[in-house]
């Protein structure tokens, strides 16, 4: 039987240590860029374009998409949106194609391109992104967006419970530190979520700027099987069976 590896990059700074081109990529930013974009597909947008600078979203936004972007959770003046799931609704999105720009989760799918598969996680779409990962039978890198390249708690938590979901095919392994850490975190915040994100810098910052409604949406489970994929410059939905 083969053996797949199971890693966890806990910030994009690390990410060329871990660069792996045979494996799938799964980027998560948990608060709040991952939750949204699974949101948007769930709601019927039809793609959503990552790009890393505000000046590549205002260039596109000047050629008449329609656009979300947001720096430290603050939507940008030319933006039609920023970064809270509640703005994806089917209303505005639904046919539409966006472009996209935020803090740190766009830039994580950018550097995770060069993976043999790139998709997103968030916990709205868990079991069946596990289902996914164990159906195609690649090893599996899980990138935290992080904090400006910093560690997070709560991206590493949902790296903990991905891992732990697809540990349960034999055929996958770890012995990667950072795996076996945010299994053991993920194993001692799930039982009071709510209560252990109360430590997390990123819940203080969006509350600073009343942004703080959609957290505990942001961890409810399996409300889709949709699975964000990246094709080419553009995220596209499909669907674990």
């Amino acid at each position: 039987m083969d053996r797949l590896k199971i890693e966890v990059c806990v910030s994009p700074a690390l990410f060329p240590y871990y660069e792996n081109r045979d494996a799938i990529v799964v980027v998560t930013d948990i608060l709040r860029a991952s939750s949204a974009i699974v949101t948007a597909f769930m709601n019927g947008v039809e793609r959503i374009i990552p790009v890393g600078t505000l000046e590549e979203a205002k260039a596109y936004k000047d050629k008449g998409y329609m656009v979300a972007a947001e720096r430290d959770g603050i939507v940008r003046d030319f933006a039609d949106f920023g970064n809270s799931p509640y703005n994806f609704t089917p209303e505005r999105v639904r046919g539409n194609q966006i472009v996209y720009s935020t803090t740190n989760g766009t830039n994580a799918i950018q550097l995770a391109s060069s993976g043999a598969q790139v998709l997103i996680g968030a916990y709205l779409n868990l079991s069946a992104l596990a289902g996914h990962i164990r159906e195609e039978g690649r090893d599996l890198l899980v990138l935290c967006a992080g904090w400006k390249n910093k560690f997070n708690l709560e991206d590493t938590l949902f790296a903990g419970a991905l891992a732990q979901k697809v540990l349960e095919d034999q055929r996958y392994y770890t012995i990667c530190d950072a795996t076996l850490a945010s299994i053991d975190l993920y194993a001692a915040a799930r039982d009071n979520m709510m209560g252990y994100i109360e430590k997390v810098a990123q819940r203080h910052r969006l509350k600073k700027n009343n942004l703080d409604d959609v957290i505990g949406y942001c961890h409810e489970l399996d409300l889709t099987d949709l699975i964000p994929a990246l094709q080419g410059d553009s995220l596209v939905p499909v669907m674990n069976q």
